[in-house]
């Protein structure tokens, strides 16, 4: 088991990907997507796809990367020519550790920044429910150092304070306007935001890009697959152009052939 340490995770995911920093990906000049170096205990040396909004008032990210790697998030924003200072709320598409895992270092830094969330993950990212894939029970079967690490995370998320509720069909002013999807199956709180300015999918984990392909949710991360299978259903017919996903980046076309296949019988 790897230690989420912020040296190891830029030392060892540069041998296996020298490309970890290259250009981040423009939509427009309300969307930005952060290229940001991961190492996962469980998928190893990886890369993860943050989104700023950008807005007068100034920025929205949208989720956070994995705790232990702070770094890596400030510097591709610093590299997108956005300051951490700017950033005024922070949306959580879910409650996984690699999308909440720097919200508690990101509140301590940034005072009065806001944070929203769908009710059905809220009392886990609150610290008030145990989170439902990183049980108790198999985090007292990790590496002792990693426990502690957790445990400690855990804590902190107690002290996040208020997270505003996000709701299906919410439409949202910031990054041009943008409307919430609840996608539930990969988590309970799961939701995509859609952009129809740019007709951009922030596809979260709902979907992913695996070998320049469009894919759906990894079934081994999923607990509910039929009702993740069921949620792509949410998305159909929207006039998508792009899609992002949180593992495996940018995909540029629409997802309705893949919803067809996957949810055809649901």
């Amino acid at each position: 088991m790897m230690m989420i340490q912020e040296a190891d995770a830029h030392k060892t995911f540069k041998e296996v990907n020298p490309e970890a920093f290259r250009k981040n990906m423009n939509f427009g000049p309300n969307v930005t997507v952060l290229t940001v170096p991961m190492l996962s205990p469980v998928m190893g040396p990886t890369v993860i796809y943050p989104v700023l909004l950008k807005d007068g008032d100034g920025l929205t990210l949208i989720d956070t990367g994995m705790f232990g790697q702070y770094d890596s998030l400030v510097q591709a924003i610093l590299q997108a020519g956005e300051q951490l200072s700017s950033i005024k709320r922070i949306i959580l598409t879910h409650q996984d550790i690699d999308h909440i895992g720097n919200l508690p270092v990101l509140v301590r830094e940034i005072p009065g920044v806001q944070l929203f969330a769908h009710p059905g993950d809220i009392p886990v990212i609150s610290g008030s429910e145990s989170m439902l894939k990183m049980t108790p029970e198999r985090i007292t079967g990790m590496p002792q150092a990693f426990q502690e690490q957790i445990n400690a995370f855990l804590e902190q998320l107690t002290q996040l304070g208020e997270i505003t509720e996000l709701h299906d069909g919410d439409q949202l002013p910031w990054g041009g306007g943008a409307e919430v999807i609840h996608t539930p199956g990969h988590t309970p709180g799961h939701i995509c935001l859609y952009l129809p300015q740019e007709k951009l999918l922030l596809a979260a984990d709902e979907l992913r890009v695996a070998d320049g392909r469009l894919a759906g949710p990894a079934e081994s991360a999923t607990p509910d697959m039929p009702l993740a299978l069921r949620s792509l259903r949410k998305l159909d017919g929207l006039p998508v152009q792009s899609i992002v996903c949180y593992h495996g980046g940018r995909y540029d076309g629409s997802p309705q052939v893949l919803i067809d296949s996957l949810a055809g019988g649901l």
